[in-house]
């Protein structure tokens, strides 16, 4: 089923698929949603496969009949009655609340195509998602996790001596006689590059994976970012990111293959690292540094809290975050000022 302004093509990779039992109607419709999340709205992979997911579950429970579901009948009752149904299976309140801005952006969207007279999702009320302050690293246990995960380019070990293998890159190759294997080192440089940026720059991690060799401005330190909503932005890195790049695209020859293209960060293979081996290296590095467990996130809120404990004000470190609304951005003055308090009943003899 197609309205006006549809495209023929499907939304990137698999986030474009309904799930299995969806039924004929449904997937076209569903289809046709995902592909304009992904070349209309810009969206991530991520955030179209949950939204695709949402829908499906909705129009599996809305009325119609075998080949689909009659989006005539989707009204703001049946919208409630499945906003309830997923509250009674336990969902918490901010999965609820992303499915009910998932079944308000279809909605809007199918009523502009003209596959609905009006929109029931303009008067749908989903609860609030809970307000979840994200986990920090102080900078000491940052600045542990960063240094921990492979020598600093020009050390020692960067150059053969006391080898280690950064976390989530182990070859399985030992160095003999002092010759370090050049996979093993330069997935050692990649891993380092990967997590001074992630926190340098304080990149979302579908962000970092992005990034082409044209996306770095080098004497400038600055790296061109893309962003939700395809959103280009500028952000400023520091020295040592600068030093880990530098050593990362030093033996880039190593991992390039067919497949490399311009991707700036490679997998093992010779790809596009993906963002599960990112996570990969954040969580074995922060583990080893014996600090939290962190995801990529973990870092960039690390960075943000930083930030705005050194003293830069909320407006720049939204431009640097690429937050859309300052609101989000101020979250992190919550964090600041729990840990604020945290200090002073630690260390203030009146506290």
């Amino acid at each position: 089923m197609t309205g006006p302004g549809t495209t023929s093509r499907g939304a990137r990779g698999p986030a474009a698929a309904p799930d299995d039992g969806v039924r004929p109607g449904d997937a076209a419709v569903v289809e046709e949603f995902a592909a304009h999340l992904t070349y209309q709205r810009g969206l991530s992979e991520h955030t179209v496969r949950a939204y695709v997911g949402d829908v499906g579950d909705l129009l599996a429970s809305a009325p119609g009949t075998a080949s689909g579901a009659d989006l005539e009948r989707l009204d703001l009752a049946v919208l409630r009655r499945w906003l309830a149904s997923l509250s009674a299976r336990g969902l918490t309140r901010s999965t609820l609340a992303r499915r009910g801005a998932a079944a308000r952006t279809f909605t809007r969207w199918a009523s502009h195509q003209g596959l609905m007279r009006t929109d029931p999702g303009l008067r749908l009320r989903s609860p609030r998602a809970d307000t979840v302050l994200p986990v920090v690293l102080t900078p000491r246990q940052a600045a542990a996790a960063l240094d921990g995960a492979a020598p600093d380019p020009g050390s020692a070990g960067a150059r053969g001596d006391d080898v280690r293998v950064a976390p989530g890159s182990s070859s399985g190759d030992e160095p003999v006689d002092g010759v370090v294997d050049p996979l093993t080192d330069a997935l050692v440089r990649r891993d380092r590059a990967v997590l001074e940026l992630l926190y340098g720059a304080a990149l979302r991690v579908s962000e970092l994976t992005a990034l082409d060799l044209t996306s770095i401005q080098h004497g400038e330190r600055l790296v061109r970012v893309l962003g939700k909503g395809r959103k280009e932005r500028v952000v400023p890195y520091g020295a040592p990111a600068a030093r880990a790049l530098g050593a990362w695209l030093a033996v880039r020859e190593a991992l390039v293959t067919a497949d490399s293209g311009r991707a700036l960060f490679l997998g093992r293979r010779g790809g596009r690292i993906d963002p599960r081996a990112v996570r990969t290296v954040v969580h074995e590095a922060s583990r080893a540094a014996g600090g939290p467990d962190i995801a990529p996130h973990g870092l960039r809120h690390s960075a943000a809290t930083h930030l705005l404990e050194g003293g830069s004000d909320l407006r720049s470190i939204q431009e640097m975050l690429g937050h859309a609304s300052l609101a989000t951005t101020q979250r992190y003055t919550h964090v600041s000022s729990e840990r604020l308090l945290a200090t002073f009943k630690q260390a203030h003899p009146r506290a």
